[in-house]
């Protein structure tokens, strides 16, 4: 497998499980960075019934703001990593008032300490129309600066429609 993978894809277009198909298919065990925050009831069952269903072989870490030092940590294990996904971690920094273009220059410079395989996952959110409010613009902008970093660095890229994968590098 490729040293770094970026996934893009809608809500619900199958990018997790397709990022997660990926990691699998590499012998165990499997980094799983959790990005999420449990903010409320049906975020906190939602993430439990997604660390339920990952199963075993999964050593998950939970990173909703310090992604970077996360893998700068574990990277140079050389083990698999699956970080799901940019965009929750992008807008946990956006409201905790954080300046996003150093967490994002941050975080590429930490993806190059990872030596093993890793999957990055996130939503693309640039098919839509021009948001109307300064604050769904600038996480709207500064996610598709984000991606457009990260792909540019990646060995491959796909973007998920409908569950099924389409290579764009």
């Amino acid at each position: 497998m490729e040293r770094l993978t970026l996934v893009l894809g809608g809500a619900r277009s199958g990018k997790s499980r397709y990022a997660e198909r990926l990691i699998t298919a590499l012998p165990a065990p499997w980094i799983y960075i959790a990005t999420a925050e449990a903010l409320d009831a049906e975020m906190a069952e939602r993430i439990a019934r997604h660390r339920a269903d990952r199963g075993a072989g999964w050593d998950t870490r939970e990173a909703p703001h310090e992604l970077p030092a996360l893998l700068r940590a574990v990277g140079p294990s050389g083990t698999p990593i699956l970080v799901d996904c940019l965009t929750l971690w992008l807008s946990n920094l956006l409201c905790a008032g954080r300046d996003l273009e150093a967490a994002c220059d941050d975080l590429l410079d930490a993806v190059e300490a990872v030596r093993g395989p890793s999957v990055l996952v996130s939503n693309e959110v640039g098919f839509g129309i021009v948001p109307d409010n300064a604050l769904a613009r600038a996480f709207r902008d500064a996610a598709g600066r984000l991606h457009q970093r990260i792909a540019e660095r990646a060995d491959r890229v796909i973007l998920t429609v409908a569950g099924l994968p389409l290579t764009v590098k």
